[in-house]
């Protein structure tokens, strides 16, 4: 199994190249190919075909790039769990084209039906193509915390949705979980259990991740990453994910890990690709704020060790930016 899923990261993982500007900055690298293909599955809304990570265990694996209308919008990881009654699927996705991708994907494989739509957290590559599975009359799931930030961002995370992915976007709409819960729920799908586990602060309000014991695997959710460069954004809690790491730890050390973003691996990989990036950032801000620095200071950080993970064009200078406003006032 093993090599199996190392396999399985090595189809997904991108090729390197494409000209870099005189700087050293490229022009644009998603169009250059330094974050992988533009797209990997053609003739389907999906980014890229699921790949059974275990027995009854699948994911689509996503772009490790900025959502664009190339690959859809397809960014993220959407998985789903087969049990002997039915299905769980985890991520709507960003429209609800790749939801009724997902489902068509689902259907080659099993005639079971799905019984729940779970999401991350309450992004909108994760909620909004949760419009689909409703119309299905399939039942939506969020932690409490993701339920209340995508109801307060909806409309705006759909709008800034299709102007990137255009008619692609057609046919979504905003749909609000059906059920929520604060730290725990348990599915029986039927022979397999699904334990929806909220560890704590994270990427963003809401994280979540799905354990499955009876097939050694846990859907990580935006807890970890790796290929692509973890975001910081205005409400991540760095203090705090470093907390919840420790427990996501206990749970995930030595099972097979589907990341946010990001090919299944095991724990070493995500724990390099998450928890030690994000101490070395707060590391390197407290330098600048012992020092009476600046935020410029902290745009400047040399993240130069980084610069092979995708995204880290867009992100690098940023979330060191964010890092300092928050620390400042720690």
């Amino acid at each position: 199994m093993a090599r199996s899923i190392l396999a399985a990261c090595a189809a997904i993982a991108s090729c390197f190249g494409g000209a870099l500007a005189q700087d050293g900055r490229p022009e644009n690298p998603v169009a250059e190919g330094l974050y992988g293909p533009l797209d990997m599955y053609p003739g389907s809304a999906l980014y890229s075909k699921p790949i059974e990570v275990a027995p009854g265990v699948w994911s689509a694996i996503g772009a490790t790039q900025p959502a664009t209308y190339e690959n859809g919008g397809h960014n993220n990881n959407l998985s789903f769990v087969i049990g002997d009654n039915g299905v769980l699927v985890v991520n709507g996705g960003s429209n609800a084209a790749l939801a009724e991708a997902l489902h068509d994907e689902i259907r080659a494989v099993t005639d079971k039906p799905v019984l729940y739509a779970a999401a991350e957290n309450g992004q909108g590559h994760a909620m909004l193509g949760m419009s689909y599975w409703k119309s299905q009359g399939v039942p939506v799931i969020a932690q409490t915390d993701g339920a209340d930030v995508f109801a307060e961002d909806a409309y705006e995370i759909l709008d800034r949705m299709k102007t990137v992915n255009k008619e692609v976007g057609d046919g979504t709409e905003v749909a609000e979980p059906d059920q929520t819960f604060d730290e725990e729920l348990v599915l029986d799908l039927g022979g397999v259990t699904a334990q929806l586990v909220m560890f704590g602060p994270a990427h963003s309000p809401g994280d979540m991740s799905v354990i499955v014991p009876e097939r050694n695997v846990i859907i990580a959710g935006d807890m970890a990453f790796h290929v692509r460069m973890p975001p910081i954004f205005e409400d991540t809690d760095t203090a705090g994910w470093l907390e919840s790491w420790e427990l996501f730890r206990e749970e995930a050390e030595d099972r097979i890990i589907i990341p946010g973003h990001g090919g299944p691996t095991d724990f070493a990989t995500v724990d390099a690709g998450t928890r030690v990036y994000v101490e070395f950032l707060r590391a390197e801000v407290q330098k600048i704020l012992d020092a009476d620095g600046t935020l410029q200071d902290a745009y400047e950080i040399d993240q130069s060790q980084y610069k092979h993970w995708h995204t880290y064009w867009e992100l690098a200078a940023r979330n060191a930016g964010r890092v300092f406003e928050t620390m400042e006032f720690e």
